[in-house]
């Protein structure tokens, strides 16, 4: 039998010793569906398409771990820690995407969450394959980034068996860190040294074995939850409104006064007021008002509120 039609059936019914990777979804050949290089651009697309519809399914039968995530994220962020995210190839890219869109939304810290990839940053825009291979060196990442007990480390790999990934989450573990994982196959091994597995059954891949696709969706599905979840509960919202994002250009200037217009209910020049006077904070300015306060004012009873609008009335 040639290496191209070995299955997971072929396994099963004991043609060869099954290697490991063979009992990963995301490595098996799904001889259903049609050959890609015989379909028209169209055919190409509602194939990719219909089992791109699977991987929501799919994410929704994990969404108690996702929801465990983002608890145990928010208690470590409120204390003072930090979340980082590793991973490898496509997983650490979304990561270090997900990582990079915190400060401007939610005008965090850069540091309060961070994203490593094996093969450091050249690894972005330039695959850097072997690099996964190595197990000591996303301890070594991690160690290096300052990582400390408090934190909690998200490690991201679509196999669950990437070494860079196991080995930082190992680290982390020892070290008192809080660990999750995001992974797309049952029972992964990055589930043995994770307090929190996100084991998504995404399935296998239209092209076998290429995980930036439905492993990728699925992965960055729950990266946006737990980014999103845990700024929900630092309070970074209000009633689905973005008012801790950073108006740092025209677009987001623009943005921050109809967010006040919105959480106000004023019109646009009382909403461009109120963000000049709060000197382009649009939390304070939402806070002068719904309060009609001062700027100063409207910073202490935020303070007080531990920077949730929702809670001003009480303060």
């Amino acid at each position: 039998m040639p290496f191209a039609r070995f299955t997971r059936n072929s396994l099963e019914r004991g043609h060869i010793m099954e290697p490991e990777w063979m009992s990963l979804t995301t490595e098996i050949w799904d001889q259903t569906i049609p050959d890609l290089g015989t379909l028209s651009s169209l055919e190409l697309v509602r194939v990719m398409n219909a089992q791109d519809k699977t991987v929501a399914l799919a994410v929704e039968a994990v969404l108690p771990a996702v929801a465990e995530a983002i608890q145990r994220i928010v208690e470590r962020l409120k204390s003072g820690g930090r979340m980082f995210y590793i991973g490898a190839g496509t997983s650490g890219r979304l990561g270090i995407l997900d990582a990079a869109e915190c400060p401007p939304t939610f005008n965090t810290d850069p540091t309060m969450v961070q994203a490593l990839i094996a093969g450091g940053p050249q690894a972005v825009f330039e695959a850097q394959e072997g690099a996964e291979d190595d197990l000591e060196q996303g301890a070594h990442d991690l160690a290096a980034a300052g990582a400390k007990s408090g934190d909690v480390v998200v490690g991201i790999s679509a196999s669950g068996t990437t070494p860079y990934v196991l080995g930082a989450l190992q680290w982390a573990r020892k070290e008192g860190l809080s660990t999750i994982s995001i992974s797309c196959n049952e029972r992964p091994k990055a589930e043995q040294v994770s307090d929190i597995a996100i084991a998504i059954e995404s399935g296998p891949e239209v092209l076998m074995g290429s995980t930036r696709l439905k492993a990728g969706t699925a992965q960055k599905m729950v990266l946006n939850m737990l980014s999103t979840g845990a700024m929900v509960g630092l309070g970074k919202t209000y009633r689905n409104l973005m008012v801790d994002m950073r108006p740092s250009n025209s677009k987001l200037r623009d943005r921050a006064v109809r967010i006040v217009m919105l959480a106000c209910d004023v019109n646009w020049d009382r909403a461009q007021q109120l963000l000049e006077e709060a000197n382009g904070e649009t939390k304070v300015a939402i806070a002068m008002g719904l309060l009609g306060t001062s700027p100063e004012d409207a910073r202490q009873r935020l303070a007080k509120a531990g920077g949730i609008l929702g809670r001003l009335t009480a303060f």
